[in-house]
């Protein structure tokens, strides 16, 4: 089974991402990738205020602009909006300035909706190069990974292994990633709920990534 933690040298050798956030509070960081979703978005945000939780949305640009609506409902949600790509584009296979042109163009469109929020960007698959992180630092970004992988998006792994390892690795300042996707929308559903459940149970908050 892949790592749903991440071998905690990574932080070390990739110091310009941020991987999780150093707090001694019992904070949680939730991240969906991939959205906004029809159905799947409104579902995730309707179980985020169940338990008054605040999330990131790492938005593809062209489903920003396709449902706007489920922008503005995350928004006065009290939920984060922040950089995908316009065409959800793997790194490794796009020049450094046609990626960093996505970025820039997605960061366009959030500006209509969000302004002077700190630029957070999530590469794609996790996949970006030296040149196109060096590109986008120099342009103000801060670009986000994880120390948690939920693996909704992979239908060989079971959610309840999964979980397990979710409960084992989380802790204060953890940034985990999940999808609202229609692809990852049967894992999301059963993992989402008993996350939620469990850690605020054992008495954390979960926010939005921090504005600086």
């Amino acid at each position: 089974m892949k790592l749903v933690s991440i071998p905690k040298i990574f932080p070390w050798l990739f110091r310009k991402y941020l991987w999780n956030v150093s707090t001694n509070s019992k904070i949680i960081y939730l991240t969906f990738d991939d959205g906004p979703t029809p159905e799947v978005t409104s579902w995730v945000l309707n179980q985020l205020s169940l338990y008054q939780a605040k999330a990131t949305f790492f938005c593809i640009g062209s489903r920003i602009q396709a449902y706007p609506e489920l922008v503005v409902q995350l928004l006065e949600e009290g939920h984060l909006l922040a950089n995908h790509t316009y065409e959800h584009v793997n790194g490794w296979k796009t020049i450094t300035n046609d990626y960093v042109n996505e970025v820039l163009k997605t960061q366009d469109t959030i500006q209509t909706f969000q302004e002077n929020k700190t630029k957070y960007f999530r590469p794609p698959y996790g996949k970006i190069t030296p040149k196109q992180t060096n590109a986008l630092i120099k342009q103000g970004y801060q670009i986000v990974m994880w120390d948690i992988l939920t693996y909704d998006f992979n239908s060989e792994f079971s959610v309840e292994k999964t979980l397990q390892k979710i409960y084992k690795y989380t802790q204060n300042g953890s940034i985990i990633v999940f999808h609202d996707s229609i692809k990852c929308k049967g894992k999301l559903y059963y993992l989402l709920p008993k996350v939620l459940q469990h850690f605020q149970e054992k008495g954390f908050q979960f926010h939005a990534l921090p504005i600086k």
